[in-house]
């Protein structure tokens, strides 16, 4: 996973969507140059590891369900 250096994308995102509908961006190429990374992240853990917690986050989400009627 790819961090950039603005953390705030969903404004920041916004604030270009805003900038292009009214001229100020040229185009979203321009704003391309904008980005920059921050830090980069991987896997820590095994593959087998990480499907055993997905097997057991699954488990603990099906049992969460319906304990509310609706």
């Amino acid at each position: 996973m790819v961090r950039p250096k603005v953390l705030e994308t969903t404004a920041l995102g916004a604030a270009y969507l805003a900038g292009l509908a009214v001229g100020f961006w040229e185009s979203v190429e321009v704003l391309q140059t904008n980005w920059q990374k921050d830090r980069t992240f991987e896997p820590a853990m095994s593959r087998d590891d990480a499907e055993q917690r997905m097997m057991q986050w699954q488990k603990a989400v099906a049992k969460s369900r319906g304990w509310v009627a609706t």
